[in-house]
């Protein structure tokens, strides 16, 4: 595979501190979160009473581990962020919450910090038994949180303009791009995970952003809007904005609970295609992603390769008003 420049967006994930999740039972008596070898299963774990998740905010690059992004709440900034292993935590009522385990180090390869990242939301005063430790499967799972992923539903755009639901293409479908014209689809992906929390699909309101029907992405996928009036502020026309910083409670919407089935689609390289009439990204090839592409796959493509859309990305605090997503349909309509 091809190595490209870093382009990749930074990830922000609500983690613990080490010290947030205590052994409240067990071999490990009194000790924090640990790594994988210092870990022992049936310690039961408990969120101490001032835990509360932070954001640590990541960025992906050519090697095999991701550094922390200036801006994190958490963390120094470039420093080495490892994916530890995944861990699999069970309630009193039989419940299973998967968490990873992230290690930060020091210049010295040094582990400075280690953060708990849980995939469902943590009950406070609760306990949870430590029941399965996996060091393999650590990079897939974070790899699935960081995919641009549509829906079961979703209808894509077609060479030929028919709009198709997403579970119906097949590789080697001709799909419609912004930029590149008609592209080939080079894998898809499927998953079904739980709709819960910082984790739950974002549901866009038919209208919102001039699309015919609702469409319901995954929270950090990117939306392009093309403004035709700077309405936002941004200082440019071309825009990549997370559907989780749309969210207004009104025409933008979490919509937590349940199951959610997710599809990724990959191309030759990153490409902006048609979803419910908006532009959005497809799968983009980094380090976080890499793990979930099949190796005959990913050994045919550009690692990194963003189609010229590097440098788009809105800043949260731009967005953080509640007709952010009004002031871009106008934007982009007039």
């Amino acid at each position: 595979m091809k190595h490209a420049p870093n382009n990749s967006p930074a990830q922000s994930l609500p983690v613990y501190a080490a010290d947030s999740f205590v052994v409240t039972q067990g071999a490990n008596l009194g000790d924090p979160l640990s790594y994988a070898a210092e870990l022992m299963l049936d310690d039961v774990y408990q969120l101490t009473p001032a835990a509360v998740p932070e954001r640590l905010t990541l960025h992906a690059t050519d090697e095999t581990h991701l550094t922390v992004a200036e801006g994190s709440a958490l963390g120094t900034t470039g420093a080495a962020i490892h994916l530890d292993c995944a861990l699999t935590l069970m309630s009193p009522d039989g419940q299973i919450t998967d968490a990873l385990v992230l290690v930060e180090v020091d210049g010295a390869g040094d582990i400075d910090a280690i953060y708990l990242l849980p995939l469902a939301g943590l009950l406070p005063r609760a306990p949870y038994a430590l029941v399965g430790i996996d060091r393999e499967g650590a990079r897939a799972k974070f790899a699935h949180l960081s995919c641009a992923r549509f829906t079961r539903g979703t209808h894509i755009t077609m060479a030929s303009g028919l709009q198709t639901p997403i579970e119906k293409l097949r590789v080697g479908d001709r799909v419609l791009t912004r930029n590149d014209g008609v592209q080939e689809v080079r894998w898809i992906g499927q998953s079904t995970v739980r709709a819960v929390g910082d984790f739950a699909p974002i549901r866009i309101r038919a209208g919102t952003l001039n699309n015919l029907h609702d469409l319901i992405v995954s929270p950090d996928h990117r939306l392009f809007i093309y403004q035709r009036e700077d309405r936002l502020g941004a200082g440019r026309s071309e825009l990549l904005v997370k559907a989780r910083h749309l969210v207004n409670g009104d025409s933008v919407t979490v919509q937590d609970g349940g199951f959610v089935d997710y599809f990724e689609l990959l191309f030759d390289t990153h490409q902006i295609i048609y979803a419910e009439g908006i532009a959005a990204e497809s799968m983009l090839i980094d380090t976080r992603t890499k793990p979930v592409v099949p190796d005959e796959v990913s050994a045919r493509l550009t690692e990194g390769t963003d189609a010229g859309l590097s440098g788009l990305d809105v800043k949260e605090t731009l967005l953080d008003r509640p007709d952010a997503a009004e002031l871009l349909r106008r934007a982009s309509t007039r």
